[in-house]
Order: structure tokens, then sequence, then C-alpha cells
């Protein structure tokens, strides 16, 4: 399977440092831009299928990339949204104990399970094709991290990926995956 996978726009709260979690965003006038920037970047590229949280940060990044292909099927999946930060949400980056988190935020052994049944179902219901997923900046290091085979413990370890940042993975039956991109930005140069 050919892997393409990407970060929403800039959103009001990424400028603001405000946690999002899985509150739906709202994108800036730049994030707008950016998402028409990477559509434009990937117009011709067959795209099978469009795996998509259902968070509006991310669906309306998707919508400017239809736009180019209209007739590629989308799945909007909640399995895809950001980490599940509860009470966090809404508060600035600073007012997070980021070494003590409540035990009701979603940790990333959960994140991972719910992340790796859409990561497991592109890959049996599109082996040979080619696959693009928009999700959130968390849920792209734990895809980094199941593709890689890494520890949980290693996921806060990976670079996390700009807005609309693209990279391209081929997935292979064997896991010899090949990166032919990785957190890639020059659409918006």
């Amino acid at each position: 399977m050919r892997l393409m996978i990407t970060r929403h726009g800039q959103t009001v709260d990424n400028i603001n440092r405000i946690l999002q979690g899985q509150a739906p965003g709202k994108l800036t006038e730049t994030g707008i831009a950016q998402a028409k920037k990477l559509a434009e970047s990937i117009k011709d590229e067959h795209i099978d299928v469009i795996y998509s949280s259902d968070l509006k940060r991310a669906s309306d990044t998707t919508a400017e990339i239809t736009k180019y292909h209209p007739k590629t099927s989308v799945i909007l999946t909640k399995d895809l949204r950001e980490r599940d930060f509860r009470e966090y949400v809404g508060k600035p980056y600073e007012a997070v104990d980021w070494d003590n988190l409540p035990d009701d935020v979603e940790s990333n052994v959960e994140m991972r399970e719910r992340i790796k049944r859409t990561l497991d179902e592109a890959y049996e219901k599109h082996p040979d094709k080619t696959v693009l997923i928009v999700c959130h900046g968390g849920v792209i290091k734990v895809l980094i991290s199941i593709i890689h085979d890494f520890p949980v413990e290693k996921i806060e370890e990976i670079e996390k990926h700009g807005n609309t940042a693209l990279t391209i993975i081929e997935m292979t039956e064997d896991k010899d995956h090949v990166v032919h991109l990785l957190n890639n930005q020059d659409h918006l140069e």
C-alpha cells in the first residue's frame, strides 16, 4: 500500500498554543491557504481512498483535497481523532503538566489501539492502492510508531509534523517499508 499521511492546516488554537484535543478546531486563513497548497501539490497523485479524522479542522483540509479528487471515496472516522485530553481541552499548552496527566486523559496505548484499527483496515482493504490519511500531529506520531514498530514509550520522541506536512510511505507485507517523503512542507514555499 502506498500510504500518504498529512496533518490538517493551521488552526486558531495552533497559533494561540491552546490544546485542541478532540475539539473541532477552526482553520485560520493561513490554514486554509496551506490546505489549498497541499491539495494543489498532490492534484496529479492517484489517490484511491481518503481516510480522514472527522474533526472539522481535518475534514476541512480533506475538503480542499477532494476538489482535485472529486471521485475519491472519503471515510471520516473518529479513530483518527487527536488524543482525548479531557479537562485540558481549551487550555494553554503551558498550563498542562505533561509529566502528570490525569488518568482520564487518553494514553498512548489507547490511542495506538484505535489508530491501528484504521491503519489495519486500510491495508486489508487497499493493499495495492494509494491511501491518504488526513489527521493530527499526535495521530501521525502514533502512525509512524505503528508502521516502524516502535515501542509506545518512544512515541513522544518522534518529530511532530507541521501543518499540512506530507509523508509518503510504501508499506509492504514483509514490513520492509520504504519512506519516500517525511514531514515535507515544500508545497508551502
